[in-house]
C-alpha cells in the first residue's frame, strides 16, 4: 500500500487543491496507429511507475500526502481532430488550467492530436510528481510501446521519505540543530514581506525553434571557446533581458540541476519532481557574451561540485511549517532573477519507428502560478535546439518577451560569427 507524504519541493509545486501546475510535453509523429495501442500502452506505464497509481489526499491531514487508489481508472485519453500545426499550442494551454481533482482517475492524462498521416501526442502531468526527465522518459516509453505493444517494463517501488537518500555518515542530530536555526530564521524572513500581491495576468507561451544548421554553428563555437551551451544561452538572455529592460533586469537566472547526477538512486526512468537550483549572474561591467559565459560556466561548476543534494533533500523535509509562506512569497514576489532557464539537453528519443516516425519535440511548457513566472525551456532534437518561453502578461507583457527573444537569438548568432 502506498502511502507517502509530500516532500516540501512537492507541495509547493503542488501549491493546493484549486490551483492546477501542470507540465505538458509534446512530440510530433507521422504515421497511423491503433487506439488500441495507446490503451496498451497506457496500462502497461501506469502499471509501472506508482506516482501513477495514486491521489493527493489533502483533508484529513496537517500536510497533503500520496495514497495509493485501489479503484484507480486507467490513464484519460483525449482524442482531438487535429486542424492545423498550431493545436498542440491551444492544447497545452487548455491543459495547464485543468486540475487533476477525480480522485478516480490518475495524476497524468494523455492528449491525441489526430491527422490523418501526421499527429501530436501530449503527455499532461502535474509538476508536483514529475521533473523534466520524468516527462521524457514517459514519451519515450509511450512511443516504444506504441510500436511494439508486446514490450514490457520493469516496475520500481516508491521510497518511504527523504531518509532513504541519506548516506549512513550522515549526523541526524547536528543537521536538526541547524535545521532548526534556518526554520526561525525562516519564520522572521516571513514576517517581514509584503502580502497579497497577486499576479491577475494571462499566461502565455512563445515558441520557436533554431534550425540544424544554426544549432549545430552554436555548439560547435561553444566547444571551440570552451564553454559549455547551457553557459552560452545564459549569459545570451540575461544581456537580452538588460538590453531590452534597462535598468529593470536582474542580471541573475536561475538553473536547475538534474538531481539524479548527485542521488543515482532516482533512476533516469523514475517518475520524480525534485530539481536542485543554483542561481548564475552575469559579470559586472561588461556586456561581452563570450567572457560572460565563461564566469557562467566557472560558477555553474562550483556551485554544483558543492551541491549536498542528499541534505538539501532532507533539510527541505524540516521546512514543512513554513512551505505556505513560501508559496504566498511565490506568488506575489518580483523576485530576484530575470528567468528560470531549464536546459534539459539533447533528448534522446529515437526519431524512426517500424511503424511511425518522430518528426520533431517541443519543449515542456508550464504555466506557473507565481508573480514571477518567467520561465525558458530548451531541448535539442534531431539537431535543432527548441524553446518554449512562457510568463504572464501581468509581470512580463507577451510583447517585451517577444522582443526579449529576438535579442537572445540575435546574440546567440551573433556568437557563432566570432
Amino acid at each position: 500500500m502506498i502511502r507517502r507524504n509530500l516532500m516540501m519541493v512537492e507541495r509547493i509545486m503542488y501549491v493546493d487543491p484549486e490551483t492546477p501546475v501542470n507540465c505538458v510535453f509534446t512530440a510530433k509523429i507521422k504515421g497511423e496507429i491503433p487506439e488500441e495501442n495507446f490503451k496498451t500502452a497506457l496500462a502497461k506505464i501506469q502499471k509501472k511507475h506508482p506516482l501513477l497509481r495514486v491521489r493527493i489526499d489533502n483533508s484529513i491531514e496537517k500536510y497533503p500526502f500520496f495514497i495509493e487508489e485501489k479503484e484507480i481508472e486507467p490513464v484519460p485519453l483525449r482524442i482531438v481532430e487535429r486542424k492545423m500545426d498550431e493545436d498542440w499550442l491551444l492544447e497545452s494551454e487548455k491543459e495547464w488550467f485543468l486540475l487533476f481533482d477525480d480522485e478516480k482517475k490518475p495524476l497524468a492524462r494523455l492528449i491525441w492530436i489526430k491527422g490523418e498521416d501526421v499527429s501530436e501526442i501530449l503527455w499532461v502531468l502535474p509538476h508536483c510528481i514529475c521533473d523534466g526527465t520524468s516527462i521524457v522518459n514517459l514519451m519515450e516509453e509511450l512511443l516504444s510501446l506504441l510500436d511494439d505493444p508486446s514490450s514490457e517494463l520493469n516496475t520500481y517501488h516508491l521510497f518511504s521519505s527523504a531518509d532513504d537518500f541519506l548516506p549512513l555518515d550522515f549526523n541526524v542530530k547536528k543537521k536538526k540543530r541547524k535545521a532548526r536555526m534556518y526554520l526561525i530564521m525562516a519564520r522572521l524572513f516571513f514576517l517581514m514581506q509584503r502580502k497579497n500581491r497577486k499576479n491577475p495576468g494571462k499566461n502565455y507561451v512563445v515558441h520557436w525553434k533554431l534550425n540544424p544548421e544554426t544549432t549545430t554553428q552554436i555548439t560547435e563555437k561553444s566547444k571551440v571557446h570552451g564553454i559549455s551551451v547551457h553557459a552560452l544561452l545564459c549569459a545570451s538572455f540575461m544581456q537580452a533581458f538588460k538590453e531590452i529592460q534597462g535598468l529593470r533586469a536582474k542580471g541573475k537566472i536561475i538553473s536547475p540541476v538534474d538531481v539524479r547526477h548527485f542521488i543515482p538512486e532516482i533512476r533516469q526512468d523514475h517518475v520524480f519532481a525534485f530539481a536542485p537550483t543554483v542561481e548564475l549572474s552575469l559579470k559586472k561591467g561588461t556586456g561581452n557574451i563570450l567572457d560572460n559565459a565563461r564566469q557562467i560556466k566557472k560558477g555553474l561548476v562550483e556551485k554544483i561540485g558543492k551541491m549536498e543534494a542528499r541534505e538539501l533533500l532532507w533539510m527541505g523535509e524540516q521546512m514543512h511549517p513554513v512551505v505556505e509562506n513560501m508559496i504566498r512569497m511565490l506568488k506575489s514576489g518580483k523576485g530576484g532573477h530575470d528567468v528560470t532557464l531549464s536546459n534539459m539537453g539533447k533528448i534522446n528519443i529515437p526519431d524512426t519507428y517500424k511503424n511511425f516516425k518522430v518528426e520533431t519535440i517541443m519543449s515542456p511548457t508550464v504555466a506557473f502560478p507565481w508573480l514571477n513566472s518567467n520561465t525558458l525551456v530548451t531541448t535539442t532534437y534531431n539537431r535543432e535546439m527548441d524553446f518554449t518561453f512562457m510568463s504572464n502578461e501581468h509581470f512580463l507583457p507577451k510583447e517585451e518577451a517577444i522582443k526579449i527573444k529576438d535579442k537572445a537569438i540575435e546574440l546567440l548568432t551573433s556568437f557563432y560569427e566570432i
